[in-house]
């Protein structure tokens, strides 16, 4: 299993801000029998058995606050998802041709299970920052992706507007796994924008969940909605979990939406839009173009402060060339969590009943 994290401040907030993103992966790799350590070749390929959990978070208030919200989210997920993949790993020996009685082995996890077992170690996560935010008396928000990756398939849920993607090189294709929970997500799937506006629309700063909150909430009884899906994946897909640094990366987006207005929607300026921000289809091409992993994560986070770097930019990325290859001919799964919808742009605001 290849997998690089990235991440930076954003060049808007280089020296007078903080990186209140959170990143971790734990990785899983056994290798018996036949399988062995290395890429893979045109004659053999690698056949040892990868699992991973990773998390990703992108917090909401400053010192002491958003950076301690993903801190914990980070943490606290991993550390309940990580024997959840190692779980899944261990209960299937007959993938080494391993003869163990079923007496010894623990029961094997269903895609039900592992999706359950992501919601709940969110929940606990949520419960855990409302923790801390009563005891410092502090706001402290989150968003979060978080999965567990085991025997081909990919679990994983998320709160708020960090994303997954999955890059398929093979076909050539991208599939976003996650869709925001934002405002401005909600206004287009009524149809009131179009998806030019969805990119640098006033209200792309506002999110509508989050993790945590301001403390005064019981925390045993606190509960927070997860979405949560499981995919396919194959040996040519490069899995990217990021926060919406990257497609948030224009700082000239309010400029551009009254423009954009003004013109009454025009296909002129609709262009300039896109050039102007970090759509899917770039986001798809770096990942195709780069020759390894840390490159591409290098280059998302060059991308986003080229593009202005309105904010914390975080990526992580994964690919595991021992699964099965990308069929040659004939459909695919659907991957996409909500498909046709492109990406927007704008600062994390949370919505919250008060």
């Amino acid at each position: 299993m290849r997998y690089s994290t990235n991440y930076d401040i954003g060049e808007r907030k280089r020296g007078r801000g903080i990186n209140e993103d959170s990143v971790s992966i734990s990785v899983f790799e056994e290798g018996h029998r036949d399988g062995y350590l290395g890429q893979s070749t045109d004659d053999e390929r690698p056949m040892n058995r990868s699992t991973a959990a990773f998390v990703l978070a992108d917090g909401a208030g400053g010192h002491d606050a958003g950076d301690a919200a993903s801190y914990i989210a980070t943490t606290a997920v991993a550390e309940r998802l990580a024997p959840v993949a190692i779980r899944a790993a261990r209960s299937h020996p007959d993938q080494f041709d391993v003869d163990v009685d079923r007496s010894v082995l623990p029961e094997p996890l269903g895609e039900e299970d592992v999706q359950t077992a992501v919601e709940d170690a969110i929940l606990d996560a949520h419960r855990e920052i409302i923790r801390y935010a009563a005891a410092s008396g502090t706001q402290s928000y989150t968003t979060v992706v978080a999965g567990v990756y085991a025997d081909g398939h990919l679990h994983y849920g998320w709160v708020g507007d960090s994303r997954a993607y999955v890059v398929n090189a093979a076909r050539e294709t991208i599939a976003r796994l996650t869709k925001d929970h934002a405002i401005v997500q909600e206004r287009e799937d009524a149809g009131d924008i179009d998806d030019v506006e969805a990119h640098v629309h006033p209200e792309g700063n506002q999110i509508t969940r989050a993790l945590g909150g301001s403390g005064y909430e019981d925390p045993e009884q606190a509960a927070v909605e997860v979405d949560t899906r499981s995919v396919r994946l194959y040996a040519e897909d490069t899995v990217l979990v990021t926060s919406d640094g990257l497609v948030d990366a224009q700082t000239n987006a309010p400029d551009l939406y009254d423009e954009y207005v003004a013109s009454d929607r025009s296909e002129a300026v609709a262009e300039r839009i896109r050039d102007a921000v970090v759509t899917d289809d770039e986001i798809r091409d770096v990942a195709l173009g780069a020759t390894s992993l840390d490159e591409a994560a290098r280059e998302y986070v060059s991308l986003a402060n080229e593009r202005g770097g309105k904010d914390n930019v975080s990526v992580l990325l994964f690919g595991d060339s021992a699964l099965p290859v990308t069929p040659e001919s004939g459909g695919m799964p659907v991957r996409d969590a909500d498909p046709g919808v492109d990406v927007r742009d704008q600062d994390t605001v949370i919505i919250t009943d008060n």
